[in-house]
């Protein structure tokens, strides 16, 4: 009996080194150049692209960036497919292996996408779950160093993210942050706070990489003199009966002028989308010159293209 070949798997931010993710970052820089840069899945070969949630960025942007790539993007809403149905996942990873040349998927818990990387020996991507948005962070940094100058410009600067330091942004904050060798910074009420596990892992990849993590419940402490201040909303998906109950804890954690005056000169703002102005961030913040939202979100496209044709040279 022979055992299928190893894949290298992307299920949260900290599965590639800090080398290595210098090298997508690279990538995905070089790609906004040249969007046609690389087509490693010319064929066409196809990409299995899972959605358990609904999705306007990922959605595009993974559509799009495999079809860049010269594959077919095979889009599977989870509700028509078996897996809707009980499928077991280890199934579905053997059947989808035979048939495409990657598997990315937008679900719940993360044992899920652990488990369909498990057994698959093609590489399986985490395009969200409810633990990381490892995509979203790689396209986060790329934006950053597109507008600071290229990638070198990560190491030292000041990311604060703000908000629910709970949920998946937060941690994927800590993650992707320290690897860049950022000084990582999370503000959020003390009911809201990282997963303590991921907050050591994060401490420990930035006393390598020359940065630090701070996790505090004080708004003005995260925010001042920081170089990037990112936030999300306060309410994630599938939580939105919560809003009432999170809109008095969270209010403080607004994105506004203010939080721009106690920031650095010229600290530069983001946000992942869905933005909800008025509430975890003002519109004349997230619309203004300090935003680089929008390059951001175009981000997504280039990174996830960096991503893909890095995995399939493994």
């Amino acid at each position: 009996m022979t055992t299928a070949p190893t894949a290298r798997h992307f299920l949260r931010d900290d599965d590639v080194t800090a080398a290595e993710q210098r090298e997508i970052l690279e990538l995905a820089l070089a790609f906004r150049q040249d969007r046609h840069l690389e087509q490693p899945f010319a064929g066409p070969q196809a990409v299995a692209i899972i959605f358990d949630k609904p999705s306007t960025r990922t959605r595009v942007s993974f559509s799009a960036g495999v079809a860049e790539l010269g594959g077919y993007p095979l889009v599977i809403d989870s509700a028509t497919s078996q897996l809707g149905r009980g499928e077991p996942v280890a199934d579905t990873a053997r059947v989808l292996e035979s048939m495409v040349s990657a598997i990315v998927w937008r679900t719940f818990g993360q044992e899920l996408i652990e488990e369909m990387a498990a057994h698959s020996s093609k590489p399986v991507v985490n395009a969200l779950t409810d633990s990381f948005h490892p995509c979203q962070i790689l396209a986060d940094l790329a934006a950053v160093a597109d507008a600071r100058g290229g990638v070198d410009a990560l190491a030292g600067l000041t990311l604060t993210y703000v908000g629910d330091g709970a949920n998946n942004m937060a941690h994927s904050y800590l993650l992707g942050g320290a690897l860049a060798g950022m000084h990582v910074r999370v503000g959020a009420p003390a009911d809201y706070m990282p997963d303590e596990r991921i907050v050591l892992d994060a401490k420990k990849i930035a006393a390598e990489q020359g940065g630090s993590i701070t996790v505090t419940t004080e708004m003005d402490d995260a925010v001042a003199g920081a170089d990037i201040i990112a936030t999300d909303t306060w309410v994630s998906m599938g939580d939105e009966d919560q809003y009432e109950a999170r809109k008095d804890v969270f209010g403080r954690y607004q994105v506004n002028a203010r939080t721009l005056e106690l920031a650095a000169p010229g600290a530069q703002v983001l946000h992942c989308l869905p933005a909800y102005r008025g509430k975890e961030i003002t519109a004349d913040v997230i619309d203004g010159p300090q935003s680089i939202v929008w390059l951001e979100a175009e981000y997504r496209l280039h990174a996830q293209k960096a991503l893909l044709a890095w995995l399939a040279r493994r």
